[in-house]
């Protein structure tokens, strides 16, 4: 009798086992949060059995109980099936329609991912190629992908027509315009400044479907910060798969006498391009769970890794002794880094566990922003050398004005990061970075719209 209940705690213990290993790598739940939710699994097993429930049957009705994590509950039921419990949390018009909804998506991606690629190439009915026409295709290249991802997420947040076309279309329609109407200066700053910070000003319009236009939920801001993090991973992985790919095509062909450069350089390319900023995009919205797991491990490889360099970056700085003669491509690199801490450190807090306390990592992070503090203090003194001594011209005051946009967003988040750590609320530090966002909006539409007409497009 004692062996048999010895066997059947040890089956309990194992199916408990089983649970937690499954909800730890697919859920984004913290170790602290899991131990909770174990903790009241159990309570809710010691209850059961005390009914009159056998372990088994306390086991698979207190794991139905589980409301926080029934999606969790669900999929390892699809993965278990053969188990009894699937009866209970599993039910055939769940998976018919979690299935149907996950082809319907796809469906839809691939169709509006095919319609980027078509765009991107009708261009070439009106002559106009790749290779000769370059400043066309740079000014334009936003809109052949950004207005499909777009579309993805106006249909899968259900946005009525009414609403998602007076919201969508406007910022699309005048980027068109610009891009094709203004009278720019090939060889001026203007057209590169446009062509660089009109895709930035366009993302955001991602971003008012990608949040089902609730643009003033700071919630969905910071999932729309998530997101961006994630799609960039995406899209990098998919970016290296595909040269992969068409490099040992081209490798192929080459060694039966065959040249397909033509076709991979004016076709594949650009098309593959495109497509897969859409494709990136679902990629993000159907494996939640795989990226937000993979967040925290990101950061915290990368924050170590950028907080290095940029300290011997710094260091290198200094010891030059020749920051106020920095040329501009010192200027250049140094604006690069400072967007790439803030992207790290956006991505960062959308990773951290607001109710967690301060810890080792966020002591390393307010090191990462006062090293980025401090080179934009260097650069913007560095620029404003540089305009009192050659006068402003375009990418000067466009370097200037996201050096200052850059100084008060860092420093102020430096300010509650020391905050955090003497005890306060993350939450201040998230309410900051999600309140100063439509701040990288406007300045980005400032430069790509106002600045050609400011410095008469040169």
């Amino acid at each position: 009798m004692e062996a048999a209940q010895s066997a059947a705690g040890a089956d309990l213990e194992a199916q408990i086992a089983s649970w937690r290993g499954y909800v730890s790598r697919h859920a984004a739940i913290a170790t602290a949060d899991v131990d909770e939710l174990e903790h009241h699994l159990r309570d809710q097993i010691d209850d059961l059995r005390a009914g009159g429930l056998t372990d088994d049957e306390a086991f698979l009705v207190a794991v139905k109980r589980m409301g926080s994590v029934d999606a969790v509950s669900r999929e390892f039921a699809r993965e278990h099936s053969d188990r009894l419990w699937k009866q209970l949390v599993l039910t055939a018009d769940q998976g018919v329609e979690s299935a149907a909804a996950g082809r319907r998506d796809l469906v839809v991606a691939v169709g509006l991912a095919v319609a980027a690629a078509v765009a991107v190439k009708l261009p070439v009915l009106f002559g106009l190629s790749l290779e000769e026409d370059a400043a066309y295709y740079a000014l334009n290249a936003s809109l052949f992908a950004l207005p499909f991802l777009a579309g993805l997420f106006a249909w899968k947040r259900q946005i009525p027509l009414r609403v998602a076309l007076p919201m969508l279309v406007p910022p699309f329609a005048v980027a068109a315009l610009i891009a094709n109407l203004y009278p720019f200066d090939e060889s001026g700053s203007t057209i590169a400044l446009t062509a660089i910070h009109l895709p930035i000003a366009l993302w955001f319009a991602v971003g008012l479907a990608y949040v089902g236009g609730q643009w003033r939920d700071r919630d969905r801001r910071m999932d729309f910060i998530r997101f961006t993090g994630e799609w960039v991973v995406y899209y990098t992985l998919l970016a290296i798969g595909g040269a992969v790919l068409m490099g040992l095509t081209a490798a192929g062909f080459h060694a039966i006498g065959q040249d397909i450069e033509v076709p991979l350089s004016e076709w594949i390319l650009p098309c593959g391009a495109v497509g897969a900023v859409v494709i990136a995009g679902w990629l993000v919205e159907a494996k939640q769970n795989v990226v937000e797991n993979m967040a925290p491990v990101l950061t915290a490889v990368f924050t170590p890794l950028t907080t290095v360099m940029l300290l011997a970056y710094l260091t290198a700085l200094v010891a030059s002794g020749s920051v106020m003669d920095a040329d501009r491509d010192l200027l250049i690199l140094a604006d690069l880094i400072l967007v790439l801490v803030l992207g790290l450190l956006l991505y960062s807090i959308s990773a951290h566990d607001p109710r967690a306390p301060a810890a080792m990592f966020d002591r390393l992070q307010l090191l990462l922003v006062t090293l980025a503090l401090a080179i934009d203090v260097l650069m913007l003194a560095a620029m404003l050398g540089r305009i009192g001594e050659f006068g402003a011209s375009p990418n000067r005051v466009a370097a200037l004005g996201l050096n200052v946009i850059l100084l008060v967003n860092l420093a102020w988040a430096a300010r509650l990061q020391v905050t955090f750590l003497r005890g306060r609320s993350f939450a201040a530090v998230e309410r900051w970075q999600t309140a100063y966002l439509p701040v990288f909006a406007v300045w980005a539409a400032v430069v790509a719209v106002v600045f050609p007409v400011a410095f008469a497009w040169a």
